[in-house]
């Protein structure tokens, strides 16, 4: 199934945070033609060679587009793109502050010649406000949101180790940009979407916020346990595997005690009667739990949990998430094609039918065609080679 089929998306994107956006309309069908630099296109193609030559970030992200290349600096660049965007449904861009605005492509222009153009802007702490001018990355972000406060140890903060400001905007454009475009085949009107990385990851900081509310004490950092319930984290069996294993109430606390820990009466005792007294005593519970553990190997662990039954997971590494029976079993693993061969990707989570897994675009794969489609002859396109336009 794509419903996004007939979808066009023109989109100024670099990084993660407008291409991952971008991506999920593509896997809905959209056709998404990404404007990149002539010679150097987006630079996240150089962040490292990891997929057999190709950047990790960008195969991850832009599978499913064209990649057209155009310096629309150049008033003819500009011009070209000003045609492509006539014909589009969705105009993208996540450039440096004010960029897209000098260019002549900024919302309130675009709208006024094309009133039924969805325009999304993404952008570290969005417009207007005294951060708007400020250049943002994905740690940038995680550390004005308050997530580094929350993550990590007790001494130490810590970044969450993907790009979770990145994919949070991503994300609230993606369905932001789907309930314009419903919108739109009621009214017949765009949009102007403006996504900002903050907003996004505050969002998400609810719970640590609330937790918070009116000068309370935050949460503590916890490493991987949970910073409030109690026991919420991961212990260490015989053989050194690292299990996650959480209780949320008291009739999973009493079966854990009598069926896992073999103490039953150990549900009982003031000091641990109570998620809070649990997790007020948490260093010397820790010590019972940890020392069962460690009787036992990681599948005795696995065992003796589900049969409690409470919940439990292995801590996977990279390698253990490649083979992760459950995706195998649900064929979630698919092809994509890319410069340097076939990739194995994941399909797009919850699209019905044959996912679309169509392949990672070269620099500037597309330009010829894109801009015949335009109606640019041969040796006009020639001639704009030559001069570094395209």
């Amino acid at each position: 199934m794509q419903p996004l089929r007939g979808t066009t998306v023109v989109s100024l994107e670099q990084a993660i945070a407008a291409p991952y956006a971008t991506r999920q309309l593509a896997d809905l069908g959209a056709r998404v033609i990404k404007v990149e630099r002539p010679g150097a296109g987006d630079f996240a193609r150089g962040y490292d060679s990891r997929v057999n030559g190709l950047s990790s970030h960008f195969v991850w992200v832009n599978r499913s587009k064209e990649s057209l290349t155009l310096d629309f600096k150049d008033p003819r660049g500009l011009a070209v793109l000003r045609r492509l965007l006539a014909g589009a449904d969705v105009f993208v861009q996540n450039l440096a502050p004010g960029a897209a605005a000098r260019a002549g492509l900024g919302a309130e222009e675009l709208r006024a010649a094309h009133p039924g153009l969805v325009v999304c802007d993404i952008s570290g702490y969005g417009s207007p406000g005294p951060y708007e001018t400020m250049k943002a990355y994905d740690l940038m972000v995680q550390s004005e949101s308050g997530l580094l406060s929350v993550t990590g140890t007790g001494e130490d903060m810590a970044k969450v180790g993907i790009s979770v400001s990145d994919i949070a905007a991503g994300m609230y454009a993606y369905s932001s940009i789907l309930a314009a475009l419903l919108e739109r085949g009621r009214t017949g009107a765009g949009a102007h979407l403006d996504v900002s990385m903050l907003e996004a990851t505050v969002e998400w900081m609810g719970f640590p916020l609330y937790y918070a509310y009116d000068g309370a004490e935050p949460p503590p950092r916890a490493g991987a346990a949970h910073a409030t319930i109690y026991p919420y984290g991961p212990f260490t069996a015989r053989d050194e595997t690292v299990v996650m294993m959480a209780i949320q109430n008291e009739r999973e606390w009493r079966a854990f005690c009598a069926r896992f820990l073999e103490r039953p009466e150990l549900a009982e005792d003031p000091d641990y009667a109570s998620n809070a007294a649990r997790n007020a005593n948490r260093a010397a519970l820790g010590a019972v739990i940890a020392a069962r553990f460690a009787e036992l190997s990681g599948d005795e662990v696995t065992a003796l949990l589900a049969a409690v039954p409470v919940a439990y997971a292995r801590v996977n590494g990279m390698a253990d998430v490649w083979r992760h029976p459950q995706l195998a079993a649900r064929g979630r693993w698919h092809e994509v094609d890319t410069p340097a061969g076939p990739v194995p990707a994941l399909a797009p989570p919850g699209v019905a039918g044959a996912p679309r897994m169509d392949p990672v675009p070269a620099l500037g794969e597309h330009t010829d065609a894109i801009l015949g489609e335009l109606g640019l002859a041969a040796e006009e396109v020639a001639g704009l080679r030559a001069e570094g336009v395209v």
